[in-house]
């Protein structure tokens, strides 16, 4: 890892540690050695949508799914939802059910990875820790019961996967437009409800050890991404948290509700997609604020900032707590990414347990039959990381003309921007460069939970920078698009 390399008036972070995906960060500075702005950089580019076209449309749940390995079951969601507009058709209740369960698992599964591996190292073994000893291993080595949790926490999440859809990663055998192509047995449906117990005892447990940890925090929830933005996703008729269906809900900093139950096909009426030259992920924005003053956020922390209810028990006391730590019930800090994501880990498993309890889970009528029937599609979940939108367009024949792709991470672009800008004002000091002030910056981005690899798509021209370097490492000229 290059750390706090000094490139004249410029520090980079090159490359952020501990995230799914390649970035570097930038930090900018004044003359007199403080900082001016933070960028976040994302450094490769996928394209996607642009190799899809000529591909049959049934195909683009196992194509898109690829484009990550962490939140494949989010993109097979989207995209199958997206399949399922084109031919017009609804799928049988079990299929719903069965996608739904899918999904919680998708997401126990990620968020147990990105608190107990990613970013447990900073919560519990310190900030300021050498790097050597800030990871995984020595999570295992300081806290190896805690370590054993994590894992055993998200194993139940990809045995949900598995035993709905076969595979644990990349289960696109399984999803179909207009359903699914086998039912669960009820040999799978009673493993899962007698592991189901020890997940959310796991879950409760962690949930109390984050939450009497929070007060050795308070510089940190007051500095990491600690500003107002609007918030949005996807929410139940009735403004409940929902993760597969829904319509889209958007809230001020100040918690009022500026729009709602929009419908998420609609999505290109209040979404626009911005491009800056220094990075391949997209910008998204608040189309009525235009950008970059449009900036939002997504992903668990506004999931529980703009609902007013989870729906199950033990995960609505949590968000009663939750949210009396925000003006007006928004909690605006970065930070507390984590502390969301834990909620929402309790209520995926209360509401697989649910499912399971369901007996029209347990129907072999799980797909509906039909051919093209529309000219486009759109798919929209809510991914671990925030409003996942798949978005097709397929001639007579279903082949593929136009896709577009918003990551859940992508909406996220501004924030991220900002976030990493008010750290590095907050903690850097160029003079007296420490470790710990840079992996302040990296924690931030972490808290976001960005998953890039899905991430890198582009629209209009994208950005090109090409370097000659000599045999010396001297830049010998350079060519920029």
């Amino acid at each position: 890892m290059v750390e706090g390399k000094n490139m004249g008036k410029e520090i980079e972070i090159h490359p952020v540690t501990r995230i799914e995906g390649h970035a570097k960060v930038t930090i900018h500075l004044n003359k007199d050695d403080s900082v001016k702005e933070a960028r976040f950089h994302v450094l490769d580019f996928r394209g996607f949508e642009k190799f899809s076209e000529g591909r049959p449309f049934y195909e683009m749940p196992g194509i898109t799914s690829r484009s990550c390995g962490i939140c494949p079951v989010s993109h097979l969601l989207a995209s199958a939802k997206a399949c399922d507009a084109i031919v017009g058709v609804k799928p049988p209740k079990a299929a719903v059910l069965l996608r739904r369960l899918m999904h919680m698992g998708q997401l126990i599964q990620s968020h147990a990875l990105s608190f107990f591996h990613l970013s447990a190292p900073d919560l519990l073994l310190g900030m300021d820790a050498p790097p050597e000893t800030r990871n995984i291993f020595g999570l295992i080595e300081k806290k190896p019961d805690l370590a054993i949790q994590g894992v055993k926490l998200r194993k139940f999440g990809q045995e949900i996967i598995e035993k709905v859809a076969g595979k644990r990663i990349h289960s696109y055998d399984w999803i179909i437009p207009g359903g699914a192509k086998w039912p669960l047995s009820k040999e799978n449906a009673d493993y899962l409800r007698s592991n189901l117990p020890e997940a959310l005892d796991i879950a409760l447990k962690t949930l109390k050890m984050f939450k009497s940890s929070l007060q050795g925090f308070d510089d940190e929830v007051e500095n990491f991404g600690n500003f107002p933005t609007y918030y949005l996703g996807l929410v139940t008729p009735k403004g409940g948290l929902e993760h597969y269906d829904g319509k889209i809900r958007i809230v001020d900093a100040e918690g009022k509700i500026v729009a709602d139950q929009l419908d998420p096909e609609a999505y290109q009426e209040y979404i626009g997609e911005a491009v800056e030259p220094w990075s391949y992920m997209k910008f998204p924005y608040y189309k009525p604020l235009g950008y970059p003053e449009g900036i939002y956020r997504v992903g668990p922390l506004a999931r529980l900032n703009i609902a007013s209810h989870c729906g199950t028990p033990l995960a609505d006391e949590e968000l009663k707590e939750f949210k009396k730590l925000g003006k007006k019930g928004v909690v605006q800090s970065t930070f507390h990414y984590h502390y969301a994501r834990l909620i929402e880990l309790l209520f995926c498993l209360e509401t697989a347990k649910e499912l399971l309890e369901d007996p029209a889970i347990l129907s072999e009528r799980v797909s509906s039959k039909a051919s093209v029937n529309n000219e486009q599609g759109v798919g929209v979940a809510e991914a671990p990381r925030g409003t996942l939108i798949h978005h097709y367009k397929v001639d007579a024949q279903g082949r593929i003309l136009w896709a577009n792709m918003i990551i859940a991470t992508e909406h996220n672009n501004l924030a991220f921007n900002k976030a990493v800008t008010q750290v590095a004002k907050k903690y850097v000091k160029a003079k007296q460069l420490q470790e710990g002030m840079l992996n302040r910056v990296e924690a931030v981005i972490r808290a976001f939970d960005p998953c890039l690899s899905c991430a890198t798509h582009a629209v209009g021209q994208m950005p090109l920078q090409v370097q000659l370097i000599d045999a010396e490492g001297r830049l010998v000229d350079q060519k920029v698009r």
